[in-house]
């Protein structure tokens, strides 16, 4: 990373820490030699400093929404990944208005406080999730979905809508952001492959709704490695879809992954069953977006696992 336009030259802040890609990300910053500060509800979650992988992390608390203007002064690049989980719960309008404000009003905030920022001690760019709900349910389920397409309809693409924007804040203050549109998150220890293998490993597992979907996803090593990759090119800004470049439908990511496991995947839930427990979420699952990575591949971005069997070999290795 270069430090030209402002920052000490190897902080690298970062909310989220305790999350998913958090987990990962802590240590791949470290072991470039960056300094990491991490923003986090609970500094006490995070594995002791003194660990080697977390050897230069220091955890600095904030409420989840204003992070203090001292943990942002000083660093070259923010990454701000933290946000209330989408299917975390019943998806009521508080819980819907959560989701919303710890995405929107927290890079709000962060917006705010680096123009409070003298130049010469700004960050000088923000790495910030989005997501793939940004392009709703397109009527033309097989079409492919690159940044230049429009945003959709339904709640979520409004929350990623208003959340770019919020993002895009900072570039009044000479501030490089780019909005990560993040599919799926595939991880062992984890997200929906966390939450779903223990389900296939009893045989118990299949598709939802009819299986035809586009699924968007994207192997966890594969998202930190964009990161990086982000904060290290200069020349990319703007939203940058964060999916792997083999497209999947979920009737073959349920496949891929029974063979993986060697387990069959006879059953299905049905729409009905899930339209019932997520609600106006449900579309989530069920709605089909064809996104590619078409910003991370021209600007130069290589994925080690663009398939979904190279995903699932390296996820599910001894």
């Amino acid at each position: 990373m270069s430090d030209a336009d402002g920052g000490d030259g190897d902080t690298v802040v970062v909310s989220g820490a305790t999350g998913l890609v958090g987990g990962r990300l802590l240590p791949a910053l470290v072991s470039r030699g960056e300094q990491v500060r991490a923003l986090t509800r609970s500094p006490g979650a995070l594995p002791p400093s003194g660990a080697p992988a977390l050897r230069s992390v220091e955890p600095t608390g904030w409420d989840g929404t204003a992070p203090p203007r001292a943990a942002l002064e000083g660093a070259l690049a923010i990454v701000h990944l933290a946000g209330e989980p989408v299917f975390g719960g019943a998806p009521s309008r508080a819980r819907r208005e959560r989701i919303r404000a710890s995405r929107v009003e927290s890079t709000l905030a962060i917006a705010r406080r680096l123009g409070e920022i003298p130049h010469s001690a700004r960050p000088s760019t923000l790495i910030c999730a989005s997501a793939v709900g940004y392009y709703g349910d397109p009527a033309d389920h097989d079409a492919e979905l690159d940044e230049s397409t429009p945003r959709g309809t339904g709640f979520l693409a409004e929350v990623c809508g208003e959340w770019e924007e919020a993002a895009r804040g900072a570039c009044q203050h000479g501030v490089r952001v780019v909005s990560l549109r993040i599919g799926l998150v595939l991880a062992r220890e984890g997200g929906a492959l966390g939450m779903l293998l223990p389900v296939f490993r009893l045989g118990l597992g299949g598709r939802l709704g009819n299986g035809r979907q586009w699924m968007p996803w994207v192997g966890i090593d594969d998202l930190v490695q964009l990161v990086l990759f982000a904060l290290d090119e200069a020349t990319l800004s703007g939203p940058v879809n964060a999916v792997a470049p083999q497209s999947v439908s979920n009737a073959d990511f349920t496949r891929a992954l029974g063979s993986a496991l060697r387990r069959p995947t006879l059953f299905a839930v049905p729409q009905f069953a899930i339209r019932a427990a997520l609600g106006e979420l449900a579309g989530e699952l069920l709605g089909s977006r064809r996104v590619v990575p078409a910003a991370a591949t021209h600007a130069g971005f290589r994925f080690e696992c663009p398939s979904i069997s190279s995903l699932l070999a390296r996820e599910l290795e001894p």
